[in-house]
């Protein structure tokens, strides 16, 4: 990265401990309850290419030893260059490489197999996924997906608007196939502008008609 490009690249967080402990606590109460909408506040000067939520997400997450694989649109824009800079982290083409993924709403994502799913032994060597996404809602009286498993009581929807329905099957397809690896799979994160919904592997996401 040069001078020029060093320019550009936003500020991280204005106190690097604390927005952190900020966007970590989020991340923790999204995946404690799969479904649930989570505000994600924070003052970093993100990228202009993808999500708010997702970039904070990640700059909270990551540090020099993470592997970081982005979608097409986001891995020659400047949140390549910004979560570089801020975490020093390495940036792969091998989605099998990476403990980390950000996808951007409009990038086709890669099968969810063809990330690091980790072991029976070691199942945290497995990747975490943030997907970008235009809106989300919540909510028994939602329509759209039906979540069961840990952290929920019986079951909880989510609705995950403007994500294409297609896209949407391959995705509950894929994650149903990896049941049978448990506890090998992926977790996921859906992001918004401000808001994210932790979607772990012990997960059972269903598609209402």
């Amino acid at each position: 990265m040069n001078t020029t490009d060093l320019s550009t690249v936003g500020a991280g967080f204005s106190d690097l401990a604390i927005g952190s402990q900020a966007v970590f606590r989020a991340a923790l109460e999204a995946l404690s309850h799969p479904g649930r909408i989570v505000d994600l506040p924070h003052d970093a000067a993100v990228p202009a290419h993808g999500h708010a939520a997702s970039a904070a997400l990640l700059l909270a997450l990551l540090d020099p030893d993470c592997k970081l694989w982005l979608s097409p649109s986001l891995a020659t824009s400047d949140a390549a260059a910004w979560l570089r800079f801020h975490c020093g982290c390495v940036i792969v083409e091998d989605p099998s490489q990476a403990q980390f993924a950000w996808i951007a709403g409009d990038d086709e994502a890669p099968a969810l197999d063809r990330f690091a799913q980790g072991s029976d032994t070691y199942p945290d060597q497995s990747a975490t996924c943030v997907v970008d996404v235009p809106s989300l809602a919540d909510g028994a009286d939602v329509e759209g997906w039906t979540l069961r498993g840990p952290g929920i009581r019986t079951q909880t929807r989510l609705c995950v608007d403007g994500l294409p329905q297609e896209r949407a099957r391959k995705l509950i397809a894929q994650r149903a196939a990896q049941q049978a690896a448990f506890p090998r799979g992926v977790d996921l994160f859906l992001a918004t502008e401000h808001q994210i919904v932790g979607l772990p592997r012990t997960t059972r996401i269903e598609l209402e008609a």
